[in-house]
């Protein structure tokens, strides 16, 4: 039996790849780039999953990881010339993953809402100095660049183009996902879904749980500035706007619509919301929100496993 649901799934993981792999030789250059929009949220949504559904901690900070990623990207291809795509990348991860281990030191001696308002809190203090410094950032601005080429030193190099930059991130996407799934099964992952289950009785056994959360925010930051990086490159821009909450949030409602403790449903979730968005802006103009709010209420009620839970419920009827 279990081998039966190993052959289905890398099917359908192929068939998933091979689809996303050949979109952008179908759709046109809009539904092209809101593709790999949809990826690169997906991607810091299944970065949060780490600590909403495999940890057990509700995160609002993941807009700082995401916008520290943007900056650091930003800093990289501003100031070294010419735009390097690998240091844009270093700085990034490096930017996003020493906010998280800075937000996780102090936020994770906290639990549940005391820890979810904490994580907030740095949130905002991170939008409002990106906001008023001014002569580094930009302030409400933001910053500009030109985006970098795809290359390997001395071995080739390729201007990104819409087509060459779907494919880039959908490599990026790919790996992170079964990068970030070989995590969750391991002896590491088991540990941080025991410390979602029952803290204390993890503890009692043995185990340090601080330096576990510790770690896990600072893995879950680190893909979310990856997220940030790739965003920047696409559209060639930082802006204190991602930064912002509001992003956080965004990404609260990814988990749930999708299914939390998936990793596949945070990029299911974000997939939906984004199109639902998208339609039902064209229908609604600027009162579009209220639809939204109200599909999402009625599946936090009716399918609180979000879509991927129900429609393996349904399968297994």
């Amino acid at each position: 039996m279990r081998r039966r649901h190993a052959i289905i799934y890398w099917a359908g993981f192929s068939v998933i790849l091979v689809l996303l792999i050949a979109a952008p030789l179908i759709l046109p250059e809009f539904w092209r780039r809101f593709l790999t929009e949809i990826l690169i949220w997906g991607l810091l949504a299944m970065s949060s999953d780490i600590l909403i559904g495999y940890t057990g901690m509700i995160s609002f900070g993941h807009s700082a990881f995401f916008g520290l990623g943007m900056y650091g990207a930003a800093a990289a291809l501003i100031s070294l010339q010419p735009p390097n795509l690998w240091l844009a990348l270093l700085y990034g991860l490096v930017g996003a993953a020493g906010v998280a281990g800075f937000v996780a030191y102090f936020s994770t001696r906290l639990r549940d809402i005391y820890f979810a308002i904490t994580t907030l809190i740095f949130s905002q203090i991170f939008y409002v100095i990106i906001f008023t410094w001014t002569e580094v950032t930009g302030g409400e601005n933001g910053l500009t660049f030109s985006r970098p080429a795809l290359a390997i030193p001395g071995v080739f190099s390729v201007r990104f183009t819409s087509e060459t930059l779907h494919w880039f991130v959908v490599a990026v996407v790919t790996l992170s996902y079964l990068l970030l799934r070989r995590i969750t099964q391991s002896p590491f992952g088991m540990v941080l879904q025991s410390i979602r289950e029952n803290e204390p009785r993890t503890r009692a056994i043995g185990y340090p749980i601080e330096r576990y959360k510790i770690v896990a925010v600072m893995l879950s930051g680190l893909f979310a500035g990856l997220a940030g990086v790739l965003y920047a490159i696409q559209n060639r821009f930082a802006a204190p706007d991602f930064v912002f909450f509001l992003v956080s949030g965004e990404v609260v409602i990814y988990n749930v619509t999708g299914g939390i403790g998936t990793l596949v449903g945070p990029i299911v979730g974000a997939a939906f919301f984004l199109f639902l968005r998208e339609g039902l802006s064209r229908f609604f103009t600027e009162y579009y929100l209220i639809p939204v709010g109200v599909i999402f209420i009625a599946m936090v009620i009716f399918m609180p496993q979000g879509l991927l839970g129900f429609a393996r419920r349904w399968l297994n009827r």
